[in-house]
């Protein structure tokens, strides 16, 4: 590992690259700290610190904490994923959408294209809606958050909104384009890894202060690392179905005949599905806070964390959401029709409708895998908290996303490492390329 660390500064471009991302990182950072004209911000945090578990504090968490700032970032890169999401799902209903995915660089521009325009249109009724929000908020005591309430405030806050966030995506494409890793992706991690410091500080805190013994809080390290060994396991698992290609003769040359397979991952649909189950759990919460209503306010105390029937339904949606991304992104027919195309089969397998529904099989079989599998990774806050007193979050969507964005991040510094001739971060597979 040290001496991989060390060839990195041997290579020019790879340590461009790195200083590059880590500069866009620290602007993004900076960025954080500005705030919105016209709030208060002491009354800002003050309802905030009420807000934990509603939406507010889960878009909280993916911003890195400029929510509760409202800082000139405040919408962080939600918008772009959540158009991104919606242009993915489009693609099932209107078959026009679908030829863009299929006409290759042209296609992705054209989409990447509708994907911005997407971006600033929803980060405009965005900040519409936190502007008109925020006017009607107020802090213990009656304190207002908003110090010139009406329509001036309102404009302010959209364009300044919605500036952050078209600034934000295009931080993340020149780090995607120039730096090392997707620029997107560790936009969402700086904001989440940002949050770790004053967690250990608080930790470190109480057990000074005797409220939690130093052997639990081991005991809490070493859980910590086997979770994210078994994140690791998880992510890198995907079923291999072999594949093989019948012999052509074009001209005097003979192509195909050789042997390769298709990797299917455990978890297609990623991060996406907690996501949306978080969302989904959390609007109740989020409309019982602005709406005083007895029957709300039950569903709302059931649906809280911590409550059984909440862990119950949080983990049925998430194996839902699963299967749904998962049918939405991958379609078996295309797959099937692209390797009859090419002349590839899978032995003892008829090309076709026979092997699409084989394909379709194996990938229902282990996209249940991996639904239980991110179930459990995210339902594993609830129970620290709630059966150990953990005093910081630990699990769920953050923990996912900050162990597959390192993981892609490392396996591409590795990739420029390889093509350079030096050792990477994986000795014993380097040995078997080199060899």
């Amino acid at each position: 590992m040290a001496s991989a660390l060390f060839n990195i500064g041997k290579i020019p471009e790879l340590k461009r690259r790195i200083l590059f991302t880590l500069a866009m990182l620290a602007v993004f950072r900076i960025g954080c700290f500005i705030p919105t004209p016209g709030i208060d911000a002491e009354a800002l945090m003050a309802f905030f610190a009420r807000q934990r578990g509603t939406i507010f504090g889960l878009f909280d968490m993916f911003s890195g904490g400029a929510l509760e700032r409202l800082s000139v970032f405040a919408l962080g890169i939600m918008p772009y994923i959540s158009a991104a999401i919606i242009i993915e799902l489009l693609k099932v209903v209107i078959p026009a959408i679908d030829r863009l995915y299929k006409e290759g660089e042209a296609g992705t521009k054209k989409i990447r294209q509708y994907t911005r325009y997407g971006t600033i249109l929803i980060s405009a009724i965005q900040a519409l809606g936190i502007s008109i929000a925020l006017e009607g908020m107020g802090a213990g005591g009656g304190r207002p958050v908003v110090m010139a309430p009406g329509w001036g405030f309102r404009l302010m806050t959209i364009l300044t909104l919605t500036s952050g966030t078209a600034f934000l995506m295009w931080l993340g494409e020149m780090i995607t384009e120039r730096g090392i890793g997707n620029g997107i992706s560790l936009i969402i991690f700086a904001g989440i890894v940002a949050r770790m410091p004053s967690a250990i500080i608080k930790s470190v805190e109480l057990i000074k202060a005797g409220e939690i013994a130093p052997l639990l809080m081991i005991l809490l390290i070493v859980m910590m690392v086997l979770v994210v060994g078994f994140i690791v396991f998880m992510e890198r698992g995907q079923r291999r179905i072999p594949v093989q290609y019948a012999r052509r003769v074009v001209g005097r040359r003979m192509f195909g005949g050789q042997s390769t397979h298709l990797p299917l991952k455990v978890n297609v649909s990623g991060v996406i599905p907690p996501i949306f189950a978080s969302s989904l759990l959390m609007f109740p919460a989020t409309v019982g806070s602005f709406i005083k209503i007895q029957w709300l306010k039950s569903i709302v105390d059931t649906l809280s964390p911590g409550h059984y029937i909440h862990d119950l339904v949080y983990v049925a949606l998430i194996i839902f959401f699963c299967y749904f991304y998962t049918a939405v992104t991958f379609n078996p027919v295309d797959v099937a029709d692209n390797l009859k195309k090419w002349g590839g089969y899978i032995p003892g397998i008829r090309p076709g409708k026979s092997t699409a529904d084989y394909i379709d099989r194996i990938l229902t079989r282990i996209t249940l895998g991996g639904a239980i599998y991110v179930a459990a990774v995210c339902v594993l806050p609830t129970i620290l908290i709630a059966r150990f007193n953990v005093p910081f979050y630990f699990g769920g969507t953050a923990l996912l996303i900050v162990v597959g964005v390192a993981m892609d991040t490392m396996a591409q510094i590795e990739s420029h490492m390889l093509t350079r001739h030096y050792e990477g971060f994986m000795k014993k597979r380097i040995g078997r390329v080199r060899r």
